[in-house]
């Protein structure tokens, strides 16, 4: 017994350095664009998986990467925090084209590259499908940023983020399926495919309601941000756990959970300090996890296993970019069809080359079981393809988006904002002036810096003057603004009412109906 308990203590001590050790690395990469002005071309999440390369080819191995670790400790984090983050009402808006992607997306790419492997390269049709199959899901981690960044216009972004939720989880209901056909444990028939479908995203709709809707009640019995932003954690980790115990999607869950609660319990749950101290909790827990995970996926490549099977790799290269471009412009054409929204051919381009692939690729194709044929095969292959995608493609995204002049302007609305954000405060500490002035204090001290904060605003003023009058489109973006506050501050009242148990539901916004009735009127 002090053996194993010793033996125990030695296993916790190492994966603790270990541990440790990827994490500073992780962090010292971080600090790189802030030392070196060239290192910030680079996306952030990039330049981890070339620093890992670095390490591998130093075949410097940080920590074994296994795919549990990143299904069941590394994904739900990732995935709340994305789903936390996006807005329903954009969601909704493009609920069309986004199933679309990730249906019947994943099945094209599925289908398109089995078929190319099995009939041009010779691969059993088993690994084929498997291979498809890991590489169907999407991870727009590093595309998104990079969005954000250059002030792309958020329908791609939402377009970019729906389309990874949702088909991360066709994804793994696929390849799970895929993986039971060979061992004897699924049927090959419609019924039986469907039926498991529906019952897998069933169940994970159904968990991730009950929990996101459940919390989202329990929150209004308190105000204790530290209480609720760790309940959100236990959201993530528990709807991921128990709807896979169930049967289910966890990753379903876990979207399902998130946008309830990023939309609907932290409007009636959460008042406006909470709310931003969930946010910022999620945002630093995605950047530590991304931080770690960009860097292993670098870390774990083997260049010989890669050499190898290079003609592979490079044949599910170029099935994965047509199926993608298959896949995206025709759906795309669809959705344009079935709704008024169009999306436009250059932003279909930027959805096709900005379908990277990452961590749940990676992720799937390491828990192929050990008894299936050509599994070594399977997991190079998805390595060298992830690899191409995050270095070469994800590289070219940013002069892809600059050519195609999808380029919006995020940096003007940014210092716009900034201008903004000063008067507001400024007018806050001319209020206090004004109010709270101290009898042992000379009231020459406060017509002074009364005087100051006055010139202040008069000097933002008239830089705001200036941008308005130089760029007039940046008057739609201030009506957007000042709508979007309005719109907060009604939510907020109906939360409070709802709260306070004066109210039994969540009423629909009053101003969203009537401003969209007055804009079909002006159109």
């Amino acid at each position: 017994m002090a053996l194993e308990s010793a033996i125990g203590e030695v296993a916790i001590e190492t994966n603790l350095k270990q541990f440790l050790l990827v994490l500073a690395v992780s962090l010292s990469v971080a600090t790189l664009p802030q030392i070196f002005s060239w290192f910030r071309q680079i996306p952030y999440t990039l330049l981890l998986v070339i620093v890992g390369l670095g390490l591998a080819f130093a075949d410097v191995r940080l920590i074994e990467l296994s795919p549990g670790l990143i299904l069941s400790i590394f994904l739900p984090p990732l995935l709340f925090e994305a789903a936390w983050n996006l807005k329903w009402s954009h969601l909704k808006q493009n609920l069309v084209p986004i199933c679309l992607y990730a249906v019947m997306g994943v099945v094209i790419s599925i289908v398109g590259m089995a078929l190319s492997l099995n009939q041009l390269a010779g691969i059993s049709l088993t690994t084929a499908l498997l291979i498809g199959a890991s590489l169907s899901a999407t991870d727009p981690i590093s595309v998104t940023a990079l969005f954000r960044e250059l002030g792309v216009a958020s329908r791609l972004t939402t377009l970019m983020e729906g389309e990874s939720l949702f088909n991360d989880g066709m994804a793994v209901v696929a390849f799970g399926f895929l993986v039971a056909l060979p061992l004897g444990k699924a049927e090959l028939a419609f019924q039986p495919i469907v039926v498991q479908l529906l019952t897998v995203v069933g169940v994970g709709i159904a968990v991730g309601s009950l929990i996101g809707f459940g919390i989202s009640y329990l929150t209004q019995r308190f105000d204790l941000p530290l209480v609720e932003q760790s309940l959100t954690l236990v959201a993530a980790y528990g709807t991921y756990l128990i709807v896979e115990d169930l049967g289910g999607s966890g990753v379903i869950g876990v979207v399902t959970t998130s946008l309830i609660l990023g939309n609907f319990g932290s409007r009636i749950g959460m008042n406006p300090r909470t709310r931003i101290i969930v946010s910022e909790f999620w945002e630093f827990l995605a950047f530590f996890v991304n931080s770690i995970v960009f860097l292993l996926i670098g870390d774990q490549v083997h260049f010989s296993t890669i050499g190898d099977n290079i003609g592979i790799i490079a044949l599910t290269i170029i099935a994965m970019i047509c199926t993608r471009a298959i896949a995206i412009y025709t759906l795309s054409s669809f959705s344009n069809y079935l709704t008024k929204s169009a999306i436009g051919l250059s932003e279909q381009t930027i959805l096709w080359w900005g379908g990277l692939r990452g961590s749940v690729s990676i992720a799937l194709a390491l828990s192929v079981p050990a008894s299936l044929p050509e599994r070594d095969k399977i997991i190079a292959t998805v390595f060298g393809v992830v690899l191409f995608t995050l270095l070469f493609q994800g590289l070219t995204v940013k002069p892809l988006v600059q050519k195609l002049k999808l380029i919006g302007d995020g940096p003007l609305r940014q210092q716009y904002m900034e201008f903004v954000a000063r008067i507001v405060a400024l007018k806050r500490v001319l209020d206090h002036l004004k109010t709270d002035q101290r009898p042992d204090i000379e009231p020459e001290f406060y017509r002074y810096q009364e005087a100051l904060v006055k010139g202040g605003i008069e000097d933002l003023q008239l830089e705001i003057n200036k941008l308005q009058q130089e760029y007039p489109h940046l008057q739609d973006y201030v009506t957007e603004q000042v709508r979007a506050e309005l719109l907060a501050i009604e939510a907020n009242t109906y939360a409070e009412f709802v709260k306070a148990g004066r109210l039994n539901k969540q009423l629909s916004p009053w101003l969203s109906e009537v401003v969209g009735a007055s804009d079909e009127k002006v159109s």
